[in-house]
């Protein structure tokens, strides 16, 4: 859990009060002329209505330039941002044609595969040549070429389970998937901190949904317990089927799964565990196959494994790993599979191509370099981070981690002046964070050289120092330009 300092939370929660306060005056105001003009929509309820709504309209659209800013460019260690403006207090952005050449802390990017790459892109061209872009049609129909019967069996070895599906999207890898293994009856018991697609597929399930606290075993242990023990609402039935569901990095705070943990909890009450690796398969682990390779855990314990390809492979979609009955079942059942169109063939090849490259079957040692390099930069970003001060979170290994801005005001400023400076990171704030937990979260790659990493750090200590957002007291210069001297080494 995050401990918000007093002083922090008080001034954050008091200047949240303050936009709240004059968002609900300009919303009288705005009531009043809407009495007065003409509306086409008399007698309709609003479409669009609610605290979502409000902030929106009074909150998000004053800082949206923050947010979607538009690259053209490769998403690589350096991209080109799009410049853009507003003559409408924010409410809309005009594109020029003026781009900015940034170092690139926002992206998914971890291995570097997202740029051309000298063994995936050649082979991503042919197959868009042989197969064309699109395969205009789902895997049951006409959807499935050579080259997802090849993805899958390539994915299932990397993983270590004996089979594998793959969809197009990694979001609906999720919200499909659960929907499919749970029903009325059954419990699903999910990190409190888990991925929006994991919440959604989880209600869409139909199942009971009890949540533990964030990467806590001992209260994992406690919730299973108590449900068992209860049994189904009103009947007081066993349930029919327990699933308990974790991330291996969590997106929004760069922490490991305790995942050892968690499965001999799972195993001593008869619970199967769902694996979220979407962060971090490709991206942890010796030879890049996430945390169960780099926490020690066998993948045979673990009963369900999904993951992502947008993040360490450059591509898209997603898969789900686990025994061949499993895997059977849901080709057979899953809506994802059955009428969404089948994942692109290039985007297929660039995954098959990223995975050949990792297990250096390219006939390279540029996979063990990249998971060297992406593990180097990572641990040496944050101990940097930390000793300037910044409250950094996350765990030691791990690509991603976000740097506490709390303050509504911090949001905007920390974003637009590291982009001053030619540094784009990304910022997140409600709802993809808790209202007075907003951060920016720097990703690492493979792809960032030493003296690019020196250079962010140098403009987001600057930037620091100026927002405000050095919460604990940095080391002396003296110390710092050591050690950094010492990891360089």
């Amino acid at each position: 859990m995050i401990a918000v300092p007093y002083l922090t939370a008080l001034t954050t929660f008091f200047s949240y009060v303050l936009l709240f306060a004059f968002g609900q005056i300009r919303d009288i105001f705005r009531k009043i002329a809407d009495w007065y003009s003409s509306n086409n929509l008399q007698g309709y309820a609003p479409i669009c209505l609610g605290l979502e709504d409000f902030y929106i309209r009074r909150l998000y659209l004053r800082i949206q330039d923050c947010f979607g800013r538009p690259i053209s460019s490769a998403p690589d260690a350096w991209f080109d941002v799009v410049e853009r403006y507003s003559n409408d207090n924010n409410k809309t952005l005009i594109r020029t044609s003026k781009k900015s050449r940034c170092l690139n802390l926002g992206s998914y990017n971890y291995l570097g595969f997202a740029a051309s790459d000298e063994y995936c892109t050649p082979r991503v061209i042919e197959s868009m040549k042989k197969y064309s872009p699109s395969t205009c049609s789902s895997r049951v129909d006409a959807g499935t070429t050579l080259l997802h019967e090849e993805l899958e069996k390539y994915v299932a070895n990397f993983v270590g389970k004996p089979a594998a599906i793959v969809f197009g999207m990694g979001y609906v890898t999720n919200s499909a998937i659960l929907p499919v293994l749970m029903g009325k009856g059954g419990l699903i018991i999910s990190d409190s901190l888990n991925h929006n697609s994991i919440v959604n597929g989880a209600r869409g399930s139909g199942a009971t949904v009890r949540v533990f606290q964030h990467n806590t075993p001992s209260h994992l242990e406690e919730v299973l317990r108590e449900q068992i023990a209860e049994g189904q609402p009103r009947t007081h039935r066993p349930w029919k089927k327990i699933i308990v569901i974790v991330e291996g990095i969590y997106s929004m705070e760069g922490e490991l799964c305790k995942l050892p943990e968690i499965i001999a909890i799972c195993k001593k009450y008869k619970a199967y565990t769902y694996l979220d690796e979407a962060h971090s398969i490709g991206a942890v682990g010796k030879t890049g196959r996430g945390v169960c390779e780099l926490l020690g855990v066998d993948p045979v314990d673990v009963d369900i494994m999904m993951g992502t390809f947008t993040k360490s492979f450059g591509s898209c979609g997603g898969y789900i790993a686990g025994s061949k009955d499993l895997i059977q079942y849901l080709k057979y059942t899953c809506p994802a599979h059955l009428y969404a169109t089948s994942i692109s063939p290039p985007a297929a090849e660039q995954i098959i191509s990223a995975i050949k490259v990792i297990l250096g079957e390219d006939g390279t040692s540029r996979g063990a370099q990249k998971l060297a390099r992406i593990r180097e930069n990572s641990n040496f970003f944050r101990s940097e981070l930390q000793r300037m001060g910044f409250e950094v979170l996350g765990d030691h290994d791990s690509p991603v981690m976000p740097i506490m801005l709390y303050n509504p005001a911090k949001i905007p400023a920390f974003s637009r002046e590291c982009l001053k400076q030619n540094v784009a990171v990304v910022t997140v704030a409600f709802p993809a964070t808790p209202l007075l937990l907003a951060r920016a979260r720097i990703c690492i790659s493979a792809s960032h050289t030493k003296e690019d990493l020196i250079q962010a750090l140098e403009v987001i200590s600057q930037v620091g120092d100026l927002v405000g957002i050095k919460y604990f007291p940095a080391e002396p210069k003296k110390q710092q330009e050591e050690g950094k001297m010492l990891k360089l080494e």
